[in-house]
């Protein structure tokens, strides 16, 4: 993750027209097979979905969010993913983040207080921040009615 962050590579590749629902939900898949946990992807069907991005970017976002979620939260809670128009939100059931800390998150290295104790390298959300900015996007934190964090990543649909 340091050399990525550090080399943008991201940055290099072309955009592609596709459809984001089609995107996260390739990634989903390989989340749950590789870490066995429930991940409930919803799809909305009445917004469009076509974005201009770099594919491969987009895949390690949401595939840094997907991490984020089950290292945070109880293996036997489930992890929601929804996808509607260019938005993108992941929501766990874990711990969350202290509102003072949400902001920070996104700086390079910060490892918020309840996460200190987990391994990472205080990179994951600084990458997607650099992601979504690349892509004329955002990258927000809200804490999850009861309880844990949703991530939302908001990327601009196509023309």
């Amino acid at each position: 993750e340091l050399v990525e962050f550090a080399t943008d590579a991201h940055a290099e590749a072309p955009a592609q027209h596709v459809d984001l629902g089609e995107v996260v939900a390739r990634v989903v898949e390989r989340a749950q097979r590789r870490s066995g946990r429930r991940l409930a992807l919803e799809r909305a069907t009445d917004l469009p979905t076509m974005v201009d991005v770099r594919v491969s970017a987009i895949d390690r976002a949401v595939h840094n969010l997907l991490d984020n979620a089950c290292k945070f939260s109880e293996p036997e809670t489930p992890i929601d993913v929804t996808v509607h128009g260019g938005v993108v939100e992941v929501s766990d059931r874990g711990v969350g983040i202290a509102e003072a800390e949400r902001e920070l998150v996104f700086d390079r290295f910060y490892r918020a207080t309840g996460a200190r104790s987990k391994p990472g390298s205080g990179l994951g959300l600084a990458i997607v921040q650099q992601i979504a900015e690349l892509h004329g996007g955002t990258i927000e934190l809200d804490a999850r009615p009861g309880g844990g964090i949703t991530a939302r990543l908001t990327l601009p649909l196509s023309a």
